[in-house]
């Protein structure tokens, strides 16, 4: 008795279509992987300083005060300081008046430049 194949189940189908499945997997467990690192990436850690204040780490570098009364003491604070006052009035730049990105004084090649569009 022989054994026959419909042309869709051949044995070299097979392993292709296996060969696919297995790597649809492998690309699927990748990509939630990466996903669940980005999320552990992306929160906010909890530590001590060593005088033993308690502080959150920010994903972006930045830190804070976990004690209301020291947060809004340290923010007075750093609002003294130009970097964390955004851009100046009669400046152009920064992002949405955040405070990042540049900031470009009148005088500058790029203050006003308009579009650089061809068109």
């Amino acid at each position: 008795m022989a054994i026959t194949f419909h042309p869709n189940e051949s044995p070299e189908y097979m392993k292709k279509t296996t060969t696919l499945a297995v790597l649809s997997m492998l690309f699927a467990a990748s990509l939630s992987m990466s996903y669940a690192a980005a999320e552990d990436a992306g929160s906010d850690i909890e530590a001590v300083t060593a005088s033993g204040d308690k502080v959150i780490l920010q994903p972006n570098g930045r830190w804070k005060f976990v004690e209301k009364e020291k947060a809004v003491v340290a923010e007075k604070i750093s609002k003294q300081y130009v970097e964390n006052q955004g851009c100046p009035n009669g400046t152009q730049g920064g992002f949405f008046g955040l405070g990042v990105g540049r900031c470009i004084k009148p005088g500058d090649k790029d203050f006003n430049r308009g579009t650089l569009n061809p068109k």
